[in-house]
């Protein structure tokens, strides 16, 4: 294999979320992502959303019936959380506030020195936002 054939680039994420319709509002209404594509696929009784970042990267919203609760806490083996890179992390904040997010504190990364705060998703899923400068 050549060795350009390895250089990986973030392409998307993928998400089971419990309830669609709920989840689909959460990160277009609230986190205001925009849809690239939305399809029913029926065999399967499954919503699959496609989601643009600002990053170039997607986000994939899938439902299906009868999913089994994620393990989250205490720290169970899988995806921590998800990190969204934004340029001024009080603004951010400010905004997602006004739509009823609830936030932690926010911390400082005692290796980076940059500032960033955890929220959730509706199914608990935690979410950061992680502040980087003139992006």
């Amino acid at each position: 294999m050549q060795r350009d054939a390895m250089q990986f680039g973030f392409h998307h994420v993928a998400l089971i979320v419990g309830d669609y319709s709920v989840s689909k509002a959460f990160y277009c209404d609230v986190l205001g992502l925009e849809i690239l594509a939305e399809n029913y696929r029926e065999d399967r009784g499954s919503w699959k959303l496609d989601l643009a970042l600002a990053c170039g990267g997607q986000l994939e919203l899938f439902s299906f019936p009868d999913s089994p609760a994620r393990a989250s806490r205490p720290e169970a083996c899988g995806l921590r959380h998800l990190a969204f890179r934004v340029s001024d992390l009080d603004d951010a904040v400010a905004a997602l506030k006004s739509r009823l997010v609830r936030f932690e504190p926010i911390r400082i990364d005692e290796y980076t020195g940059r500032r960033f705060t955890f929220f959730q998703d509706p199914d608990g899923l935690p979410l950061e936002l992680y502040e980087v400068p003139n992006i």
